[in-house]
């Protein structure tokens, strides 16, 4: 009787032996897309694009590990403009599409994590906040990366320290873009970046950053910015602030100028709306940034904004999401576009998604966006041009 509950508890646990990662691990991204562009005074264009990114990581060993990754592009359809001299095709008559044919070294870096830190030396992608001063263009086929050693650390509650210097930056033109056109071939750079996020206050983000640029053979993109940011809630709405100061603005890098974004979004079920607005003041450049997630996705103010050679830029928008038939999600977006006073309206621009995730692997994105312009110049005193972009893409991950 005294055995019995001995006897009749149970079986011992037998341990079972954790899966061994494995020392190599393959990682695969392809994306087809159709796009078509149309610029006033440019022909329209048309391009059938395929890019993989194939590449391998090791397992970790003592805390160290590496990434290996290559990105090749091809062009089933080439009638538009790559973007710049010595890439194929190249049209300066057709709209600018910027996804040239590339075989490229996209990801190379040993990393180590250890005293809560990740460290990574090499070639490598990095986004820093939304991407608006520091991000991958990952909308582009080819990537911009960066030859850099970053640093992101924990070891703090709640606080996040990133720092990263970079030495080089790699366009999204890839290595035949001519050197006729330096603000399109790979930049050597001598790059610090500051960057801090702390969640230590419930139910609040904050951020700050401070960016210190400086560009070999590039000096128009030579800036000093300095930021901070919050993000939280309160009346039912998600609120987030963004306020950036930066010395050595405009093109010739003789000015002050100010950013300010901010945004209120309302969860309506399983619908949101946003409204935000985006203020840059003459000359504010964001060389670094993906430009393409902001004013629109037409691209109309790409270039003023990379090199700060504008006249300012204000951009209140509303944006709507709903979820659709067959598991899609829409987002609809209403921009309007003014000048660094709110006196100029460059125009309206108008942005359609359609997002369809099949599952973990499969993903299928159909954007629509048209800017109309109303004649006033953005860059320089040629009017900004109307524009029509169509995007329509599939996108495989393993």
């Amino acid at each position: 009787m005294i055995t019995a509950p001995v006897l009749y508890a149970g079986s011992p646990e037998i341990p079972v032996e954790s899966p061994k990662e494995d020392w190599i691990t393959p990682t695969l991204n392809i994306r087809s897309r159709y796009e078509f562009g149309d610029v006033d005074a440019k022909d329209p264009s048309h391009s059938f694009t395929f890019r993989e990114r194939l590449g391998f990581k090791t397992m970790a060993w003592n805390g160290f590990s590496a990434v290996v990754e290559g990105e090749f592009t091809q062009a089933a359809i080439d009638d538009y403009h790559g973007g710049a001299v010595g890439v194929n095709p190249f049209d300066p008559r057709n709209t600018t599409i910027a996804d040239p044919e590339t075989n490229e070294l996209n990801q190379l870096y040993l990393q180590y994590k250890g005293f809560d830190t990740v460290t990574k030396l090499g070639r490598q992608s990095l986004i820093y906040d939304k991407a608006a001063f520091v991000g991958n263009v990952d909308w582009r086929q080819n990537q911009q990366t960066f030859d850099a050693i970053s640093f992101a650390n924990k070891s703090f509650d709640d606080l996040t320290l990133n720092y990263a210097y970079l030495s080089q930056i790699n366009r999204i033109f890839g290595s035949d873009a001519d050197g006729a056109m330096p603000n399109v071939q790979d930049v050597a750079a001598s790059v610090h970046l500051i960057n801090a996020s702390y969640t230590g206050i419930k139910g609040l983000t904050l951020g700050s950053y401070a960016y210190i640029m400086n560009f070999e053979n590039l000096g128009g993109w030579d800036n000093n910015t300095f930021g901070a940011s919050a993000k939280g809630k309160a009346m039912g709405l998600e609120l987030y602030g963004e306020l950036a100061w930066q010395d050595k603005a405009g093109a010739a890098g003789a000015e002050d100028a100010l950013y300010t974004h901010l945004t209120a979004t309302k969860a309506i079920g399983k619908q949101s709306v946003v409204l935000g607005f985006e203020h840059l003041d003459a000359g504010f450049k964001t060389p670094l940034s993906t430009v393409h997630a902001y004013n629109g996705f037409a691209d109309a103010f790409i270039a003023g904004r990379l090199g700060g050679t504008h006249r300012g830029l204000s951009n209140l928008y509303v944006a709507h999401t709903l979820p659709v038939f067959w598991g899609m999600k829409w987002t609809n977006t209403l921009h309007a576009m003014g000048d660094n006073e709110l006196s100029t309206g460059y125009g309206w621009e108008i942005d359609s998604v359609l997002v369809k995730k099949f599952n973990d692997q499969f993903t299928a994105l159909a954007k629509l966006a048209h800017f109309e312009s109303e004649g006033d110049a953005f860059v320089g005193a040629a009017a900004l041009p109307t524009t029509t972009r169509l995007t329509v893409e599939l996108n495989y991950e393993f």
